[in-house]
């Protein structure tokens, strides 16, 4: 058996990688496959790349199919559903523009927009992203690892790791993860990037939290949540949260 760790810049942030598999180099190939699984998520989601899924369809001309990764369609359909537990609250649409998630159309491998719209999937793309590099791992004959992308974790086979959570009064709090995701998203952190928009705030009033932390099976649904979290009031992010079997992993 072999274990290879790696660090990167990637999604923007600082990506560490873990792998281990029958032999350092089965593992560290797996490592670079699931490299290249974060690059490729980069690209196809990053709404300022002109050739980009999202660029498209924010680009396109109202009532055109756009032909997308089945993948986009897959993560609007979970905007969808996150959309209606959380009574609209959750919509990846920024506000920039008129056009709402229920104006888009999604069909097999394509969608149209009825209403202009910026589509942005900062607030659970990057999730996503780990769960297809860990996907990377697990096709590569891994049996346990770890990704995490600057506060989106997830590990996977026979390992639990001990996470110290720093919570917004800058207290500590250990919890172990096993087969499981963590995503934390800080509204007042200085390392958030610039250009992430991932919190889908419409109107002039705050959001009733600054700080959500939540365990799920995958990454992309603990991310998602956090915003439902950080967003919602707190009835409306419970039934979120229950309703895809994740938890609070700080009780704010």
């Amino acid at each position: 058996m072999g274990t290879v760790k790696r660090l990167r810049i990637s999604l923007g942030t600082l990506v560490a990688v873990e792998a281990t598999s029958t032999s350092a180099g089965a593992a560290e190939a797996a490592v670079e496959a699931a490299f290249a699984a974060l690059t490729q998520i980069s690209h196809r989601l990053h709404p300022q790349s002109p050739d980009s899924d999202l660029a498209r369809i924010n680009n396109a001309p109202l009532r055109t199919c756009v032909a997308v990764h089945p993948s986009t369609c897959d993560l609007l359909n979970l905007a969808r559903r996150l959309n209606t537990l959380t009574d609209g609250v959750f919509d990846p649409c920024l506000p920039s523009r008129a056009g709402r998630l229920q104006d888009i159309e999604v069909c097999t491998g394509q969608l149209l927009c009825r209403a202009p719209v910026t589509l942005d999937f900062g607030g659970f793309a990057k999730g996503y992203a780990v769960d297809c590099a860990i996907a990377a791992l697990t096709s590569h004959g891994c049996t346990a690892g770890l990704v995490n992308a600057g506060g989106d974790l997830r590990v996977f086979g026979a390992r639990t790791e001990p996470i110290f959570l720093r919570g917004p009064a800058g207290e500590l709090t250990r919890i172990e993860l096993t087969d499981a995701a963590l995503a934390v998203s800080d509204m007042d952190s200085q390392l958030r990037p610039a250009e992430h928009q991932g919190y889908y705030i419409r109107g002039g009033d705050p959001p009733p939290r600054r700080y959500a932390a939540v365990v799920a099976k995958e990454a992309v649904v603990a991310d998602a949540l956090t915003k439902c979290v950080l967003l919602c009031p707190s009835p409306t992010a419970g039934q979120a949260l229950k309703a895809f079997g994740a938890t609070q992993a700080l009780d704010q």
